[in-house]
């Protein structure tokens, strides 16, 4: 007689679990953040102490192109750390 193995049931993560998760999501975007505004402060450095047009090329090339970066971290950023703190805070509760 064989036995059939019940198919394994779908089983949602305990919320510490699920807010742990929240927490590596939102730390690494503010990483991933803090580190391109590093890469804006660098090249705005660079082209002060070049002074040349060309550097400015750059700065402002850059500048935009982080703009829209940062604006689309910054909305899914925004959200994750209001969830992270209302789920700490009704976890806690």
């Amino acid at each position: 007689m064989t036995t059939r193995e019940s198919p394994r049931q779908f089983r949602l993560p305990r919320a510490e679990t699920l807010l742990s998760y929240l927490h590596v999501a939102t730390y690494s975007l503010a990483g991933v953040l803090a580190l391109s505004l590093l890469v804006v402060g660098t090249v705005a450095l660079i082209a002060e102490v070049k002074g040349t047009w060309h550097w400015m090329i750059h700065l402002e090339s850059t500048i935009s192109y982080m703009a829209v970066f940062v604006g689309l971290v910054l909305v899914v950023l925004v959200p994750l750390a209001g969830l992270t703190f209302a789920g700490r805070w009704l976890l806690d509760a």
